[in-house]
């Protein structure tokens, strides 16, 4: 599997990437720590929304190697396990 092809996930990593550039000015310009810290956080969520799509389009990718295709019905108790997968 090729992330390279997966643009959702690649757009919420370049996204996390400018803000991060955004968040060194800020330092570098002495800006308010309040706000500063703001945007680390904003950063950190892009990055855990990032990493929770690679990892669920991986675990995806690989038992479909598996067991082959899935079902509508597989995806659909599939897509649960992805929600449930936020909260790690």
């Amino acid at each position: 599997m090729s992330h390279a092809n997966n643009t959702d996930l690649l757009n919420r990593l370049k996204r996390a990437h400018g803000h991060l550039a955004t968040i060194i000015k800020m330092i570098e310009d002495n800006r308010d720590g309040l706000e500063t810290a703001q945007q680390l956080q904003a950063v950190l969520g892009a990055l855990d929304k990032a990493k929770t799509l690679l990892v669920t389009d991986h675990i995806e990718h690989h038992l479909e190697d598996v067991v082959g295709p899935l079902s509508r019905e597989a995806r659909e108790k599939l897509a649960r396990l992805t929600d449930l997968a936020k909260y790690l």
